[in-house]
């Protein structure tokens, strides 16, 4: 390695053999290209169905995930490669956009590049191969659309929508608890659902986890759970028909905005100063107090004096509650959040039927929970678990259970699990391919096979023979089509 400058004075190296270093180029990129997909693919294919395992992944700082959501493995994984990073993307979009699914549709854009690869070898274009595809789609989303099925449900009737949430949770680790779990997510669905216009505001359903008990004990809350404790142990743990002051002002005395100094230099000057800051505080407590508040919620702290003086009124107060938190408080108890203490009035109070501290096993552990609101549209799923791993995960099957029931509420079509719309989708391409005279039919008959690739890997990490399996499910598909539908 040599240095050189050049005409400008700017600085290069000159590398030692460096004309046997070739970009690649033309079918090696896209080999190359191919191969950083299928290993992405190849990592999430153990982890896809009911029986996949799940993958312990470690973070720079120490912090062990376990999990099989592909959306968080992929997250987690360090990827490089820009082709890698595509699959990463994907994985994402498809957790925002459907909220499950999110193992498969890789492992399922994996099998598409292995297949394509095998016609680019054959001398394709790749262009020809993405139009085959392209056609292939669109015959294999007729085919479902044809083979869907619609359930009717309403309020009283949510039987279908807790076995088809159900189904998502089969293949998590919180499976064991899978029916009190899919009632939860399609309750708290149901919650917060607009019917009518058939949407769901996700936002609203707050999922809340503590350490301690076992995943039996998660439990859905009519109502928010706030994990802080009341300002000061002697004030009453529980309120009933509480009128809640939501503030985002501090209760302290107002602080200049220019720079200041106070000059005390006697003891009664000292004696003012203190009097004068009891005055606000008192005044402070006593707005409240008039305009009929029972509970006090503050976004920022206050110091003893005024918890002391909270407590010596009568009004009980919880503080250093977060933003996200409070606009929930709000929505839910029909509040408003009120910045200055001069523009407090009754109206703006929030109500609920009751409030209540709870504590946690042995543990110091205690949470607000605020029950009973007048609106109850603002619901939490509260989880308990034997360490913080389970929480976590249990956080995330619940996120794609939710997202199912979110899904089913905007449009209530459902097709059959296990491979068989994969399989049932693959026979109606592979049927389609010989309408199609030119070379995309090729590529329309490696998207059939690209789409065996689902059912193989439930067949492989259930322990049975992939190739024997898959072609007896599909022998008797072509039997009798209309028994799987």
């Amino acid at each position: 390695m040599a240095l050189a400058f050049d005409e400008f004075g700017r600085p290069f190296i000159i590398l030692k053999e460096q004309e046997q270093k070739a970009r690649l180029r033309g079918l090696d990129a896209q080999k190359a290209n191919v191969a950083a997909g299928r290993a992405v693919a190849r990592i999430l294919r153990t982890s896809l169905g009911p029986k996949g395992m799940d993958k312990m992944l470690q973070s720079p700082d120490g912090d062990v995930t376990i999990t099989n959501d592909g959306a968080t493995i992929l997250e987690q994984m360090d990827v490089d490669n820009q082709i890698a990073k595509l699959m990463v993307e994907l994985s994402r979009s498809q957790d925002y956009e459907i909220g499950d699914g999110t193992t498969g549709v890789v492992v399922m854009a994996g099998s598409l590049l292995e297949q394509a690869e095998k016609l680019l070898e054959r001398g394709i274009h790749p262009i020809r191969i993405a139009e085959g595809y392209e056609m292939a789609s669109r015959i294999a989303f007729e085919h479902l659309e044809n083979v869907a099925n619609k359930f009717e449900f309403d309020a009283s009737n949510i039987e279908p929508l807790i076995q088809t949430c159900m189904t998502t949770l089969s293949s998590k680790i919180v499976n064991r608890c899978k029916r009190s779990l899919a009632e939860i997510a399609v309750k708290a669905v149901l919650a917060v659902a607009d019917l009518e216009r058939k949407d769901v505001n996700l936002d609203l359903i707050k999922v809340e986890g503590k350490v301690g008990g076992k995943l039996e004990d998660t439990e859905l809350i009519y109502g928010i759970v706030v994990d802080k404790d009341m300002s000061h142990p002697q004030m009453p743990k529980q309120i009933e028909d509480a009128k809640i002051a939501i503030l985002t002002c501090p209760f302290e005395p107002p602080k200049p905005k220019t720079k200041h100094k106070v000059d005390i230099d006697t003891v009664e000057k000292f004696q003012t100063l203190r009097q004068q800051e009891q005055k606000y505080f008192d005044d402070m407590v006593q707005k409240c107090k008039d305009v009929g508040a029972t509970l006090v919620i503050c976004q920022w702290g206050f110091d003893d004096e005024a918890n002391h003086l909270l407590m010596h009124r009568n009004l009980p107060a919880v503080r250093w509650v977060g933003g996200v938190e409070l606009e929930l408080i709000a929505i839910a108890t029909g509040g408003r959040i009120v910045p200055r203490f001069q523009e407090l009035t009754s109206e703006k109070l929030g109500r609920a039927g009751l409030v209540r501290e709870k504590a946690f096993g042995t543990t110091k552990d205690r949470m607000i929970y605020i029950e009973h609101c007048a609106n109850s549209r603002a619901v939490t799923i509260f989880i308990r678990g034997g360490n913080k791993m389970m929480i976590e995960e249990t956080k995330r099957s619940l996120h794609d259970a939710l997202c199912v029931a979110r899904n089913l509420i905007r449009n209530n079509s459902i097709v059959y699990g296990g491979g068989s719309s994969e399989i049932s989708c693959s026979i109606a391409v592979e049927a389609a391919a010989d309408k199609h005279p030119g070379v995309e039919q090729y590529a329309i008959r490696a998207f059939a096979d690209a789409l065996d690739a689902i059912p193989m890997a439930l067949a492989e990490n259930s322990g049975l023979q992939p190739i024997e399996t898959l072609s007896a499910v599909k022998s008797q598909q072509r039997k009798q089509p209309l028994l799987w539908y």
